[in-house]
């Protein structure tokens, strides 16, 4: 990596840590508005709405210039309401999976509400993604700010909550997203994920199979098994196995060794000396000419290969099917709070949870 690129990504640290921009701000009356909200730069635009704040499109250019949405979506904001796709939600209070949806913490057994069979899955029946937002601040040349007040026993999950979630435009072609969470009287797991579906030649172009796509992952938390999907708390090589995309390969190259394809969690690999973030993936899709990469501080990060899509209808008349879209959802590891060999999710008062992730498009 060029030197000036690295300088570009220790420039988005500090700005995502000391991020303030002064700008309107919305009212307290509004809370309970569900709007959309669009960040332009040149020719490249994404959009948000306050409900799960949520990504709704992200519009960028192929290699000749031409213009397409990339992000999956539904037509209407309404549509995303108990939808069970998390199409581009912030997902919490835990994203991902927790055992027979329950944990103890400090002498004290937390039962929480399931919504996936027994276990619960990205915060349960109502998580983040079926709430409205607040919105906090706007500008659309530069960021969007989404706050939520959770409150002490929601879902299940002790204490009171608050949190926020930053979109916002970089320089050379990136969008940050800050995640910050705050424990008000309780220790609680926190543990927010973003649960955008990418399709890089068109959110209605086919599937991502000839997408090709790199993950600086060399392990991974194996699963029980591929319905319930709850780790087993080993964490092994991806070596000799088709979860390995150390090297760049298409992603339907061994999916049919997968059952069903892929829904699994990296243990991404610790960052070169002097990057404030972990390289997660770089994906390319060879038709557009499109490239994501992506970077976070987060220890982990969810490659779903969209498996559960089954003719979901979508914007612009568009139909999706099983691997429409592709997940890299960057989090904490999968029911960690029952497997102490994981890294930690309990935040306590006064401490701060922080979530960054910093996406780079080119063509």
């Amino acid at each position: 990596m060029a030197k000036k690129y690295c300088s570009v990504y220790g420039f988005v640290w500090i700005a995502l840590m000391l991020f303030g921009i002064s700008s309107s701000r919305c009212e307290a009356d509004q809370k309970e508005e569900v709007g959309i909200y669009e960040l332009i730069r040149g020719n490249k635009s994404f959009s948000f709405t306050n409900f799960g704040a949520s990504m709704l499109s992200a519009i960028l250019p192929d290699k000749h210039g031409k213009l397409a949405d990339v992000v999956l979506g539904f037509p209407s904001v309404e549509s995303y309401k108990n939808d069970t796709t998390y199409f581009g939600n912030i997902v919490g209070r835990v994203a991902n999976r927790i055992g027979k949806a329950e944990f103890k913490f400090d002498g004290t057994l937390y039962k929480l509400v399931p919504n996936d069979g027994k276990n619960m899955l990205h915060g349960g029946p109502k998580g983040y993604s079926e709430v409205i937002w607040k919105v906090l601040s706007y500008n659309k040349y530069s960021h969007v700010t989404f706050t939520y007040h959770s409150f002490d026993g929601e879902e299940g999950f002790p204490g009171a909550v608050s949190v926020e979630v930053t979109y916002m435009l970089m320089r050379r072609n990136m969008l940050g997203v800050k995640m910050v969470a705050k424990p008000k009287n309780k220790a609680t797991p926190v543990n927010l994920a973003l649960h955008t579906y990418w399709n890089l030649g068109g959110h209605n172009s086919c599937n991502i199979l000839n997408h090709t796509i790199q993950i600086f992952g060399s392990k991974i938390t194996p699963v029980d098994n591929d319905k319930d999907l709850i780790p087993t708390g080993d964490i092994v090589s991806v070596n000799d196995t088709p979860y390995d995309f150390l090297q760049p390969r298409q992603i339907g190259s061994k999916i049919n060794e997968v059952d069903g394809g892929y829904d699994i969690n990296y243990v991404l690999d610790d960052p070169t000396s002097g990057r404030h973030f972990k390289k997660v993936a770089v994906v390319k899709e060879s038709v557009s000419g499109r490239k994501l990469e992506l970077r976070t501080d987060k220890p982990g990060v969810q490659f779903y290969t969209g498996n559960m899509l089954d003719n979901v209808e979508g914007k612009d008349g568009s139909v999706y099917s099983k691997h429409a879209g592709f997940c890299l959802e960057t989090q904490g590891f999968p029911d960690a709070v029952n497997h102490p060999n994981f890294p930690s999710q309990i935040v306590f008062p006064g401490q701060i949870y922080r979530h960054f992730m910093v996406y780079r498009f080119t063509a």
